[in-house]
Formats: structure tokens, C-alpha cells, sequence
């Protein structure tokens, strides 16, 4: 584990963070796994780069009747190093990297591969209480993006050394903590992602359960940062930023009317972009950049294609019916705990947004009936 003394986040932030360390399967992946990623040659295919889903889930001090002055927080973040290492040896891509595919000389191809280089995880501290933190973020959005951390992919400067998924834990003054989650929607669609945290996170309750768990965990920050006696240079922030935050409308549409190899998908692309506009109270102009997301395959591991375009290029809506639309507290995630019965207080979700780019994400749907496709609209700020 890599500690650091506590950094200070810029812009007046109260946001300190006291250790990053890597989160990697507990056991070696073989055979590799890959997903195919197949970008625009459109040079603004870059904004998919920067495009990822955000978790924020802030948990009260659960009411064990134990008053002593151990940390929610770091006890939950211990626990994860143990629990996340877990669930990634079943599902390894989450621990991978992106990178340019091998042997081959077309541009734009890349795929994404388990090569158990692990996920990174980030743990902070907030001097306050967190009912005080959550009347703030009622007041001032910006803040709760300190929850998450994310830092953007480059796809000109080594995207194989940059982390595809991130979880940050966050201590509160009163006991209570967050967990932040940013995931490449390269890497894995809000969806997939939603159902991968509730089976961690089921694993993760299962061992803080056992008879014979330990109160305190092998990998608790504290005790590990007085042993070791370690320290390092400040950490980078990060980019990730509230304001930037798109709004996103989710619509179900069935996959045997949605032809994924032909161009019938520019054609459900602007029926939703104006329905979302609609739903969202907001206009878009004709010359506004469209990112396509395709993701099709396999349960496990589902092949990636990005297409760039304007809105104005976009083929005239046919006469379709579109289903009800939703939003992601319908997705279940205010049920996820990780201490038993210990439901999260406050959730958020959110796509980080692109300047004058929209997101048109069309992914097959994790629910039992295969043949609904769910379609995520999500709108820059204006």
C-alpha cells in the first residue's frame, strides 16, 4: 500500500486524501481476456476517452452499539482491498488496460485486456459530519464530485498505463463514509456496472460476516500507515468535476427492431436526442457532435464500436414507439450495502459530459430477456 500524508485538494476544497494503492484479482487471469474497441477515425472520437459512469453512495455509521473510535471508513476500505480482489478474479476486465491492438495496422482499433494491472483505490478524508457534507451538496453540486475520483484516458500518451476503473472511500468526522465508483463506459456500461457492484458487494458482506472475521482487517490504512512509516509525494486530483456532469434519459427498445449493422441506429439515435431534449428541457443545435457507443457480444465481454457524427448528419426519425424512459434511481442502486442492513443515505449517479458532445449509448440489457436493448441518452451541459 502506497500512503501518503494528507493532501489537500486544490480550489478550497476540505477534501483530503490520505492513500492511493492498486487493487488487483486475487488470482493470476489465464487465459487473458479482451474486448475489441473499435474507434472513429473522427478526431473527435477522443471525447469517449474521457466518458465515464460515477457512483457516489454515502453511508451513515451503522449502529453497532460499538462506540470506540475506529474508523467506518477505513474499516470498509480494508475490507474492499479484500473483497474487490475477490470479485475481479471473476470478472478480470475490470482490472485491465486499453491499448493499441496487437498486429494490426488499422487505426482506431485498440481492445481492452486482463492483464490484472488492478483497479485503484483511493482512500480520503472529510473533516466534517456527513449530514453536514449532504446539506452542503445541496446547496453546491461541486462538491460531491470530490467523492469520485477519475482520471481522463489519452489516447496519445500511453492509455495502457491508465486505470479503467476507480473506487475512492471517504471518512466522515461523525463515522459515517462514502464509496465513489468511475468506470470507463469503454470498460463496462452503467448497466453491467450496477449488477457487477451488487455481486461484490454481496461477497463483501459474506466476509465481514464470518464467524471468525477479524473486527479489524489485515489491510486497515491506519495500523499499516503507523507500521510502515511511509510517505510520498502529493497525488494528483484528478478530473473529475461535478459541473461537467451530463443529463442522462434511459429508454428500453427491442433489440429485433434495432439492426446494430445497419444505419437504422442514426436513425433511433435522433428520435431519442429529441426525445430526451423533451423529457430534459433542453434544445440542442443541429451542429452538435453525436458519440455512438455500440456494445454487442457476450454477457462477459461485450465488443465495443464508437461512431462520430453531427446531429445534423443524423437520418430523419421513422414512426417508432418509444418505450417509458427512466432514470438510475429505477436501476436498484440505493440497495447496495456494503455492512449489512446498512443502506446508503444518499445516492448520486451521473456520465460526466464532453463539451458540445452528446452520448448516444445503445447496450444490450443485463435483464433476464435478452432481446431489450437499453438506449442512454446523455446531453452536455448547456
Amino acid at each position: 500500500m502506497a500512503s501518503l500524508d494528507a493532501f489537500h485538494s486544490p480550489f478550497g476544497s476540505k477534501l483530503q486524501i490520505e492513500a492511493m494503492q492498486t487493487v488487483m484479482p486475487t488470482k493470476p487471469t489465464d487465459p487473458r481476456q479482451s474486448i475489441q474497441v473499435c474507434l472513429d477515425e473522427n478526431p473527435c472520437s477522443g471525447g469517449i476517452l474521457k466518458r465515464c459512469f460515477n457512483i457516489v453512495m454515502c453511508y451513515n455509521k451503522p449502529n453497532s452499539g460499538d462506540e470506540t473510535s475506529v474508523s467506518s471508513g477505513s474499516v470498509v476500505a480494508g475490507w474492499i482491498k479484500e473483497s474487490l480482489g475477490k470479485a475481479l478474479s471473476e470478472q478480470p476486465l475490470l482490472a485491465g488496460r486499453l491499448r493499441p491492438k496487437q498486429h494490426d495496422d488499422r487505426k482506431g482499433e485498440m481492445e481492452i485486456v486482463s492483464n490484472d494491472s488492478g483497479v485503484r483505490m483511493i482512500e480520503a478524508r472529510y473533516p466534517m459530519t456527513l449530514a453536514e457534507f449532504l446539506d452542503i451538496k445541496e446547496k453546491k453540486e461541486t462538491e460531491e464530485a470530490e467523492l469520485v475520483f477519475w482520471e481522463d484516458l489519452d489516447k496519445e500518451q500511453n492509455p495502457q498505463f491508465s486505470p479503467l476503473f476507480y473506487v475512492q472511500v471517504t471518512d466522515f468526522s461523525c463515522g459515517g463514509y462514502s464509496v465513489g465508483i468511475s468506470c470507463s463506459l469503454l470498460l463496462n456500461d452503467p448497466f453491467a456496472m450496477i449488477t457487477f457492484l451488487k455481486r461484490w458487494t454481496d461477497t463483501h458482506i459474506e466476509m465481514v460476516s464470518r464467524a471468525d472475521a477479524p473486527k479489524i482487517p489485515i489491510f486497515y490504512r491506519p495500523n499499516l500507515r503507523q507500521k510502515q512509516n511511509i510517505h510520498s509525494s502529493a497525488l494528483p486530483f484528478g478530473t473529475n468535476t461535478k459541473p461537467s456532469s451530463g443529463q442522462s434519459v434511459i429508454f428500453n427498445i427491442s433489440s429485433e427492431v434495432l439492426d446494430l449493422e445497419s444505419d437504422i441506429h442514426k436513425k433511433f439515435a435522433d428520435i431519442y436526442i429529441d426525445e430526451a431534449e423533451q423529457k430534459l428541457g433542453q434544445k440542442t443545435g443541429p451542429n452538435l457532435k453525436v458519440s455512438l457507443l455500440l456494445k454487442e457480444g457476450t454477457k462477459s465481454a461485450k465488443d465495443v464500436k464508437v461512431r462520430n457524427f453531427t446531429k445534423d448528419t443524423l437520418i430523419q426519425k421513422p414512426s417508432v414507439i418509444i418505450s417509458g424512459s427512466k432514470n438510475w434511481d429505477d436501476l436498484g442502486v440505493n440497495d447496495i450495502c456494503f455492512q449489512e442492513g446498512n443502506k446508503p443515505a444518499s445516492v448520486s449517479c451521473w456520465i460526466n459530459s464532453v463539451p458540445d458532445e452528446a452520448l448516444v449509448m445503445i447496450v444490450p440489457s443485463v435483464e433476464k430477456y435478452a432481446s431489450v436493448m437499453k438506449v442512454v441518452i446523455t446531453l452536455p451541459v448547456c
